[in-house]
Formats: structure tokens, C-alpha cells, sequence
């Protein structure tokens, strides 16, 4: 009888040291993970996480998991770097490019004035054609890319916005001319803060569309409003509107809308003005009738806000 409780009393000791064992050892587990669940965090946080130099899991561990965050660290500079220079390429290549372009527009326009021939008057025309194209299709591949919210990095500051509106007004007064729209402006001096070069392409691009977009012979107008903490600028058109159903998408990148299909265009100008205008705590809203035109309001902070 004794030897059967000695047994017993054997075996429940090697149970209860068996579950005290696997307890052991199943929270040694939990806390090994724990670490390295917390050095993870470290490593999305951007901090590197510290090393222990032993032997042991958790160090071999904390060792890989420097040199994994050290080689994403490379890559985003190189990545990063390659942005730019991509970046940069673009913008040289517009701005060596549109000069040439405007004279050969221009010189084409004046050989037209001078010549009488039927047949060179129509070469002279394709020339022309041909030339707009080329200097639209540099406009959207500039505007591309910068289409990408990580290029878009703006310097906001305490700016004079009636330059910056008369500078955008100038640079369409080209397009505007073609179609004979004439800009009507109402802008007083007034002060914002705001980037004033990617500002500027702001209201370049809803001037575009309000012109590309309208018959013509008709009028666009701009106009800014002061209040007490902000000023709106605001756009008007009288063109082909925009279906109500559609004014919620606008701003999405390359969004074109259902009745603008037979006009050049890859939608990212009205994407790119938003994504200036929200970085500078702005905002833009659009107001359409369709067949009756469009209203576009930008608003900014003003000096004393």
C-alpha cells in the first residue's frame, strides 16, 4: 500500500513539475515575443533599437532587425535621391524646351502675316498645330511629375497674393487671346500665407481649364475676396459646366469627366492645385452648372490670421 502512495505521489510531482516547467518556459516565449514586438515598434517608429551583445535569441534578434532597418534606410535615400534627380531632369528638360517652342510658335504666327500662298499658309498652320501639342504634352509631363505628393513640397510664407494672381493671368493670356476670351480681374493688394511659386500654378491650372473649357468669344473672371481671417480667390467661367454627379471626383488624380472626352487633357491639374492648397491649410471647392459654367474658390490664410 505505502509503495503505491509513494508512486502516486511520484508521478503528481513529476505532473506538477512538468506545468511548472511549461509554464516557465511558455512565458519565457511570451516575453522574448513581447521584445521583439517592442523592438519592431522601435523600427516603425524610426528609432534604432539597443543592442545587447551575448549570445542569446533576443540579442540575435535586435542584431538583424538593425541591419534590415539600416538597409531600408539606404533605400529610401537612394530611392529618395532618384526622385529628385527625376525631379530635376523633368523641370530642365521643360524649361529647355519651352522657350524654343514659344519662338517657333511665335516666328510661325509671323510667317503666316507674311506669306499669301495658300499651300504654305497650310503648312505654316500644321507647324503650329504641331508646335501647341508638343508644348501641351510638356505641360502635362511637368504637371505629371509633380503629381506625386512627395515632389510637392511647399515653403508657405507671408506672400503678396495680387502678384502671384497677375502672374498667373499673364502666363494664359496666350490661350485666352486664341479662342478671343478676356480675362476680367478684381484682386486688391492683399497679403497671404502661401507658396507663392506652386500657388501660382495653382490658379495657372483652374485658368487653363476655364479657358480650354469655355466658347468662344466669352469672359473669365477673377476675383479675390477679403474676410476677417482668410481670403477667397475665385474663379468664373461660362463653359460647358461640369455634371452634378461628377463634381465629387474632380480632384481625383486623372479623373476627366464624361463631357470633356473630346478635349486634350490627362486630369491632373485640378488634382494638383488641391494638393498645393491643402499643404498651405488652404482649401477649394467647386461650384458647376452644367452648359453654364463653373465657379472655382481657393481660400488661404491671410497675413494676420
Amino acid at each position: 500500500m505505502n509503495r503505491y502512495v509513494i508512486l502516486i505521489f511520484i508521478i503528481a510531482l513529476n505532473i506538477v513539475l512538468l506545468y511548472v516547467i511549461i509554464r516557465w518556459y511558455r512565458n519565457k516565449l511570451l516575453t522574448q515575443y513581447q521584445n521583439f514586438l517592442d523592438k519592431t515598434d522601435e523600427i516603425l517608429g524610426g528609432k534604432q533599437p539597443e543592442l545587447s551583445y551575448d549570445e542569446s535569441l533576443d540579442s540575435a534578434i535586435s542584431e538583424r532587425l538593425n541591419r534590415i532597418m539600416e538597409i531600408s534606410h539606404m533605400q529610401k535615400e537612394i530611392a529618395e535621391g532618384e526622385r529628385d534627380s527625376i525631379k530635376s531632369l523633368i523641370t530642365n528638360i521643360n524649361h529647355q524646351i519651352r522657350t524654343p517652342l514659344a519662338n517657333i510658335i511665335l516666328y510661325t504666327g509671323l510667317l503666316k502675316e507674311r506669306i499669301n500662298d495658300a499651300e504654305l499658309t497650310r503648312l505654316a498652320d500644321k507647324i503650329e498645330n504641331n508646335a501647341g501639342k508638343l508644348n501641351f504634352f510638356m505641360k502635362e509631363l511637368l504637371k505629371s511629375s509633380y503629381a506625386e505628393q512627395e515632389i510637392i513640397a511647399v515653403s508657405p510664407e507671408i506672400t503678396d497674393l495680387d502678384t502671384i494672381i497677375k502672374r498667373s493671368c499673364q502666363s494664359v493670356e496666350m490661350d485666352a487671346m486664341k479662342k478671343g476670351i478676356w480675362l476680367t480681374s478684381e484682386y486688391p493688394a492683399c497679403k497671404v500665407y502661401a507658396d507663392a511659386k506652386w500657388t501660382e500654378e495653382v490658379f495657372t491650372n483652374i485658368l487653363e481649364n476655364a479657358i480650354k473649357y469655355s466658347p468662344n468669344g466669352v469672359s473669365v473672371a477673377v476675383q479675390s475676396i477679403l474676410y476677417e481671417s482668410f481670403v477667397c480667390v475665385r474663379i468664373v467661367d461660362h463653359g460647358i459646366g461640369i455634371p452634378e454627379e461628377e463634381q465629387g471626383k474632380i480632384f481625383q488624380r486623372f479623373y476627366r469627366g464624361s463631357n470633356v472626352t473630346g478635349k486634350q487633357g490627362f486630369g491632373i491639374g485640378l488634382y494638383l492645385a488641391r494638393e498645393v492648397v491643402r499643404k498651405q491649410q488652404g482649401y477649394i471647392r467647386v461650384k458647376s452648372t452644367l452648359n453654364r459654367g463653373t465657379t472655382v474658390e481657393v481660400f488661404f490664410s491671410r497675413e494676420d490670421f
